[in-house]
C-alpha cells in the first residue's frame, strides 16, 4: 500500500522458524499436544514449514497464548532480525527486516508486506492489541509472486480465528500489570446450523499508560500518559455444500492516546554538548515539553472471500475494504522555547482502500506432478490528509523579543488515487519422490498520478508515478532424506518511485528534488538453506545464507540534513510571506545497496517436559558509492558530524543554489543492529491429576548498533531483555493461572538516538519587520528506549471449541 505517500511528511536463508518445540504443539480440542509439525500456507496451500523452501517463522495461538503477547508488536520479539515500527501520529507503521531500513515516510512502498485473512492490509492495522489470532507466518525474502504486493524482504501473514461448524465454545483471558495496564479479550463461537454456517465473536478492552513519559514543566500537562483500545470483530463462516465455502469478517478498532516525546540529556551522549539542568537519563521517562501528543485512530476492515471446488480444482475470490481516520495533535516546540505556551502541528488523516484478487489453483496434482497458482490483483486506495503547521514570530530583540503572533501554514495533500493490479502465475513441478522445482512471476502496472501538494495556497506539483514491470523467483528443493531437505532460491522484487514528502520549501533545486523524486527500485536475492529433523523429530536444525542487491534502493537519513528551507506562511489579512530558514529534513536518496545475511536455529525437546530453542539472525547492508544528502558544510563532500544547527548565512555559504549537500559514500544502509537472537525455555510437570505447573523463559539479545554514519553520538551497545513466566494449569487446557516478568532486571537502553531537539521559529527585524528563520537548540535530545519492566497476573478460562 502507498498510504506512507500521502502522509509521511505528517511524521517530519532459508531458515525454517525460530519454532520451539514447545511452541510446536498444535493444541487440540482439550488442548493435548497431539503434533508437533507447525502447518503453514507460505505458498498457499498447506505444508509443514520444515518442506517449504524458503525462510519461514511461525508464530502460533499457542505461543502468543504462552507468552502473554498482548500487543502485534511483540511478534518481533520471537523473530530475530524483524523490527517493528509506528510513527508518533499514528498513521504509518511497518516492519523491517533482512538488513535493510524501511522508512513510511520515505514515501516508497512497504519493504515487508502484512496481510491480514488473506489480503493486504496496512501495517498501523495490524500493529495494534492483539486478540483471536490463530497464527502469523513471518515469509523472508523477496515476496509478490503468490500474494498481492511485490516486497523486497518479506511478508507477514496473519490469520485470526476462523468459526467452529460444529462447536460451541470460547475464551475470556484477562491480565493486569504493574505499570497500570490492563487487558481484557475473548470470543464465542456459535454454530448457527450444524455443519452449515457458524459465527464467532471475537473482542478486546486494553488500556495503559503508554510509554510512561511525564512531563518536568511545573505549568505543562501532569497529568499520567494513557492509551485507551476498544476492537470487535464478528466472522461469519458458511458452507452449504462440500464445493462451496463463503467467509467474511468484519472489524472495527478505536484507539485513543496522549504521550509526551521521551527526552534525556544530550551530553550523556555527546560529552562536548552544552550541559543541561537537569540532567535526565534514559531511565527517568521524562519529557521536556509542556503539552504531549494526542492521536486518535479509528479503523474499519470488511474481508470476505469464496471458494470454490471442482474437479480437483480450487476458484478462490478475496475481497476486501478498510478505512482508517487518524486525527492527531504533535507539540512542535522540541526545545521547549516558550515555557507554558506551545505551537502545534494538527493532522488529520482519512483513507479508503480497496482490494480484489481471483486465482485457480489445483488441489490434486496435476498429470501427476504439477502444483500451479495464477491470478488477478487489483487495489485502489484514497486518502485525504490536512495539516496546520503552527510557526511562532518573535518581536525584534530590542523590542524585548517576546511573541508577536503564532502563524498558521495550511498544508493539503487531498484527491487523485493510487491504483495497481497485475497478473501472476506459480508452477511447480515434483521430480520423483524428492526434488521439486519451482517458478513465478507477477506482472505489474501501478498508476499514482500525483495530485499537487498546497501550501499557504501555493499548489505544488508531485511527481506523478506510472511503473510497469516483471518480477520473478525460482527455487530447486531436494530432500536427501526424511530428516535432511536443502534448497537454493533466486528472486527479484520491485518497488515504484516515489515523491517523498516532508521538505515543503516552496523554492527548490534540481538536487533537492532529486532527494524527494525517487527511482523505481529493483533486486536480485539468491539463498541456499538446509532444514533438518532431528532425534527422531524431537529436535530440528535449520540454517540459510543470502545475498541481495539493490538498484535505487531509498536510503533515508534517520538523523535529518540541514538545508536552505524556504517557507511560505500566512499571515494577517491573508498575505503569505516566504522567508528562508534554516531546515532539516529526513531527505531520500536512490542508491545501489548490497546486504549479506545469515539465519540460523536449533529447537531440541530435552525431555517430554523439557524443550529449548534459539534463533539468531545477521545481516548487513551497505551502500555502494551512493549519492546521500548530507550535512557538507566545509565542501569536502564527506559527511560532518554536527552537533548543532549551522546558522543560516553558514548554510547558505556551504550548499549555494542548492540548498542542500550531497556526499558520495559508502556505508551501512540500515541501522538496526545487525546481529539479534531469542533463545526460549519450558518446564512443566503434573502436580496431580488436575493440576500442571509450569515455568517459561524467553532471552532476547541485540547486538550493538552502529547507528548513523553521518552521526557519531547515536552507537546503541548490545543488551539483552529476560521475559519469565510461572503458573499453573488445567491439564486439558480449560484454565489457566499465570504471573509473568517482563524485562525481568529493569533494563533501560536508549535504542534510538537523535540530535540535539530544535525548534524553528521566525524573528522580525527593524526597520522593515520582515521576518527571518531562526533556530533553537536544546541542550536534550528525543529517544526512544527499551520496553517498561512490569510484573503482572493473567487469568484464562476456555471451554468447547475456544
Amino acid at each position: 500500500m502507498r498510504l506512507c505517500k500521502k502522509v509521511a511528511f505528517i511524521g517530519v536463508s532459508a531458515l525454517s522458524i525460530s519454532v520451539p518445540a514447545m511452541a510446536q504443539q498444535a493444541p487440540s480440542q482439550d488442548a493435548e499436544e497431539a503434533s508437533s509439525v507447525i502447518i503453514v500456507e507460505a505458498r498457499r496451500r498447506d505444508e509443514s514449514i520444515q518442506d517449504v523452501p524458503m525462510a519461514v517463522n511461525a508464530v502460533t495461538s499457542e505461543q502468543i497464548q504462552k507468552l502473554n503477547m498482548r500487543d502485534f508488536n511483540e511478534v518481533q520479539n520471537l523473530v530475530p532480525g524483524l523490527q517493528f515500527f509506528s510513527n508518533s501520529n499514528g498513521v504509518a507503521a511497518g516492519g523491517q527486516m533482512r538488513g535493510i531500513q524501511y522508512d513510511p515516510n520515505a514515501g516508497v512502498s512497504a519493504s515487508v508486506a502484512f496481510y491480514q485473512n488473506d489480503a493486504p492490509q496496512e501495517g498501523s492495522l495490524v500493529l495494534q492489541t492483539m486478540y483471536d489470532v490463530s497464527q502469523v507466518e513471518v515469509l523472508r525474502g523477496p515476496q509478490g509472486t503468490l500474494r498481492g504486493q511485490a516486497t523486497p524482504s518479506g511478508s507477514i501473514v496473519v490469520n485470526t480465528k476462523r468459526p467452529d461448524l460444529y462447536n460451541v465454545g470460547g475464551y475470556m483471558s484477562t491480565t493486569a500489570n504493574t505499570i497500570g495496564g490492563q487487558n481484557v479479550n475473548g470470543a464465542l463461537n456459535l454454530p448457527l446450523l450444524s455443519g452449515l454456517a457458524a459465527v464467532r465473536v471475537a473482542g478486546v478492552y486494553s488500556a495503559g499508560e503508554g510509554n510512561r513519559v511525564t512531563s518536568i514543566q511545573n505549568d505543562g500537562d501532569r497529568r499520567d500518559p494513557y492509551t485507551h483500545t476498544a476492537s470487535g470483530r464478528i466472522s461469519l463462516l458458511v458452507e452449504p455444500t462440500d464445493f462451496l465455502r463463503l467467509y467474511g469478517v468484519a472489524q472495527t478498532m478505536s484507539r485513543k492516546a496522549r504521550e509526551f516525546d521521551q527526552f534525556a540529556s544530550y551530553s550523556l551522549f555527546d560529552p562536548s554538548a552544552e550541559q543541561s539542568d537537569p540532567v535526565i537519563t534514559p531511565g527517568d521517562r521524562l519529557s521536556i515539553l509542556s503539552n504531549p501528543r494526542n492521536v486518535d485512530q479509528t479503523f474499519n476492515s470488511y474481508n470476505w472471500r469464496a471458494e470454490l471446488r471442482l474437479a480437483g480444482q480450487l476458484l478462490v475470490y478475496q475481497g476486501q475494504k478498510y478505512d482508517l481516520d487518524v486525527q492527531s495533535v504533535t507539540n512542535s516546540d522540541s526545545a521547549n522555547i516558550l515555557s507554558g505556551k506551545n505551537w502545534f502541528q494538527t493532522t488529520h488523516t482519512h483513507a479508503d482502500t480497496w482490494t480484489h484478487e481471483i486465482r485457480l489453483q489445483n488441489e490434486s496434482l496435476v498429470a501427476g506432478m504439477f502444483d500451479y497458482v495464477a491470478g488477478y490483483f487489483h487495489t485502489l486506495q484514497k486518502a485525504d490528509t490536512n495539516v496546520i503547521s503552527q510557526t511562532p514570530v518573535f518581536l525584534p530583540a530590542s523590542l524585548g523579543g517576546g511573541l508577536a503572533t503564532i502563524a498558521e501554514t495550511p498544508i493539503g495533500l487531498n484527491g487523485g488515487h493510487v491504483t495497481e493490479e497485475s497478473f501472476f502465475a506459480n508452477l511447480t513441478a515434483h521430480i520423483g519422490d524428492s526434488t521439486e522445482l519451482s517458478g513465478g512471476l507477477r506482472h505489474i502496472k501501478h498508476r499514482d498520478p500525483g495530485v499537487p501538494m498546497v501550501i499557504a495556497g501555493n499548489a505544488l506539483p508531485t511527481s506523478p508515478v506510472n511503473d510497469d514491470g516483471m518480477i520473478y523467483i525460482a527455487s530447486l528443493k531436494h530432500r536427501f532424506s526424511p530428516a535432511v531437505m536443502a534448497y537454493a532460491s533466486f528472486g527479484t522484487s520491485r518497488r515504484p518511485g516515489a515523491f517523498s514528502i516532508g521538505d515543503f520549501s516552496v523554492v527548490k533545486s534540481d538536487l533537492q528534488n532529486s532527494f524527494q523524486n525517487l527511482k523505481t527500485e529493483t533486486s536480485q536475492s539468491y539463498e541456499a538453506g538446509i532444514k533438518t529433523t532431528l532425534f527422531g523429530g524431537r529436535g530440528t536444525a535449520n540454517l540459510s545464507v543470502y545475498h541481495q542487491k539493490f538498484n535505487n534502493y531509498p536510503y533515508r537519513s534517520q538523523s535529518g540534513v540541514y538545508y536552505v528551507n524556504y517557507m511560505a506562511t500566512v499571515g494577517a489579512g491573508g498575505a503569505v510571506t516566504v522567508t528562508p530558514s534554516v531546515g532539516i529534513f529526513n531527505f531520500v536518496a536512490s542508491v545501489p545497496v548490497e546486504v549479506n545475511g545469515v539465519e540460523a536455529d536449533a529447537s531440541f525437546e530435552i525431555t517430554p517436559n523439557w524443550s529449548v530453542s534459539a534463533t539468531a539472525s545477521y545481516a548487513l547492508g551497505k551502500i555502494k558509492n551512493g549519492l546521500i544528502p548530507c550535512n557538507d558544510l566545509n565542501g569536502d563532500g564527506i559527511p560532518d558530524d554536527l552537533s548543532a544547527p549551522p546558522s543560516l548565512a553558514a548554510l547558505q555559504a556551504a550548499v549555494g543554489a542548492n540548498n542542500v549537500a550531497g556526499c558520495k559514500v559508502t556505508q551501512r544502509s540500515s541501522f538496526q543492529s545487525p546481529f539479534s537472537a531469542t533463545v526460549q525455555t519450558e518446564y512443566h510437570q503434573d502436580i496431580s491429576s488436575s493440576l500442571e505447573g509450569f515455568g517459561r523463559a524467553m532471552f532476547n539479545f541485540n547486538g550493538s548498533a552502529q547507528g548513523d554514519p553521518q552521526f557519531a553520538f547515536d552507537q546503541v551497545g548490545s543488551y539483552g531483555l529476560l521475559n519469565l513466566f510461572l503458573g499453573i494449569r488445567d491439564p486439558k487446557g480449560a484454565w489457566e493461572v499465570s504471573a509473568f516478568a517482563k524485562n525481568l532486571f529493569g533494563v533501560d537502553k536508549a535504542t534510538i538516538i537523535n540530535r540535539a531537539a530544535t525548534s524553528n521559529y521566525q524573528q522580525l527585524v527593524l526597520p522593515t519587520f520582515k521576518t527571518v528563520g531562526m533556530t533553537a537548540t536544546s541542550p536534550y535530545t528525543i529517544i526512544n528506549t527499551t520496553p517498561n519492566r512490569e510484573f503482572g497476573l493473567t487469568f484464562r478460562y476456555a471451554f468447547g471449541s475456544r
